[in-house]
């Protein structure tokens, strides 16, 4: 659900400022903004906690948890998933903690 920030429901990047919250790492609530922060890395160099961003425009946000995963909020109506991070759409990564 767009503009969701959890804990009963999330967009992407409600999912990605919930979890960062937890560890005490305050992230903007926008894919794009996520997108723009920390240091960029790319697919090979991807570690766990890393954000993949995707799409251009940027529009949606996961959070690398390794072995080629990332989980994610899909989309609306959708539970929140642990996928390939090697979709279509795929842009890049940055590296914030």
């Amino acid at each position: 659900m767009w503009g969701a920030s959890g804990p009963d429901g999330f967009d992407c990047s409600g999912l990605t400022s919930y979890a960062y919250a937890a560890a005490g790492i305050a992230l903007p609530h926008s894919s794009r903004a996520q997108s723009q922060l920390g240091t960029p890395v790319s697919r090979a160099d991807l570690m766990p906690g890393d954000i993949v961003y995707f799409y251009s425009p940027v529009s949606h946000v996961g959070i690398y948890i390794g072995d080629g995963k990332m989980v994610h909020a899909r989309t609306f109506g959708q539970p929140v998933a642990v996928t390939s991070v090697d979709q279509a759409g795929y842009r890049g990564a940055v590296r914030v903690a």
